[in-house]
């Protein structure tokens, strides 16, 4: 069975959200962290989001594919671009990485086709 992606980041961005209601001094930093760590810099968001799916697929993360997946292709990430970040995620976990590239190219696919089009 496929995992729904776009259904799976909606309900993370629920959760969070309350658990952020809960918590705001943890939540609120890590928010702060992450703006920070993603926006451009020597290296474009675009990059740090594809390099943060690559880690995604590495450690195994499905809801971390949710997000950077959306949000590599927000900031302009291409199909071919996304499948070469896959690929790196593979090539540094091995045999596992193969399970979640898979996983990572449903999430390509779900949400290319949800999201604005981006040539490539």
């Amino acid at each position: 069975m496929t995992t729904n992606y776009i259904e799976l980041r909606q309900q993370l961005e629920e959760r969070l959200t309350q658990f952020g209601r809960e918590m705001p001094g943890p939540m609120s930093g890590f928010a702060r962290l992450h703006k920070k760590a993603v926006e451009d810099g020597a290296l474009s968001a675009k990059v740090k989001e594809m390099m943060a799916l690559a880690i995604s697929i590495v450690v195994g993360c499905e809801g971390c594919i949710a997000y950077h997946t959306h949000d590599a292709i927000q900031a302009g990430a291409t199909r071919p671009e996304l499948l070469e970040t896959i690929s790196v995620g593979v090539m540094m976990a091995g045999g596992p990485g193969t399970i979640y590239a898979a996983h990572a190219l449903d999430a390509v696919e779900q949400f290319l086709a949800e999201l604005p089009a981006v040539s490539g």
